[in-house]
C-alpha cells in the first residue's frame, strides 16, 4: 500500500503573506467588535436593571458573556488551530 506524507509549507502558494495579513486584520476586527458588543450589552444590562425590565437585563448579561467568549476564542485562535493541527498530525 502506498502512503501519503504531505506537510504544510509556506512557499507553495503565492500570496500567502497577503492572506496572513488579511486574517490578522479580521482578528483585529473581531476583537474590536467584541469590545463594542460588551459595551452595548452592558448598557442594555444597566438600562434593563434600572427600569425594572428583567428581559432586557437578561439579554444584556447574555450579550456580555457572548462577547467575552468571542474575544476569548479570537485571542486563542492561533493556539487552538495549532493544537488541533498537532493532534491531527499525531494520528497514525
Amino acid at each position: 500500500m502506498t502512503t501519503v506524507d504531505i506537510t504544510p509549507n509556506t512557499n507553495g502558494l503565492p500570496g500567502l503573506a497577503a492572506l496572513e495579513s488579511i486574517v490578522g486584520a479580521l482578528l483585529t476586527f473581531g476583537l474590536v467588535a467584541s469590545v463594542a458588543g460588551v459595551a452595548i450589552s452592558a448598557i442594555a444590562w444597566a438600562i434593563g436593571s434600572h427600569s425594572a425590565n428583567p428581559h432586557v437585563a437578561g439579554r444584556g448579561k447574555t450579550g456580555v458573556l457572548v462577547a467575552g467568549g468571542a474575544a476569548m476564542l479570537i485571542g486563542a485562535a492561533n493556539t487552538l488551530v495549532n493544537f488541533f493541527a498537532g493532534a491531527g498530525a499525531a494520528v497514525r
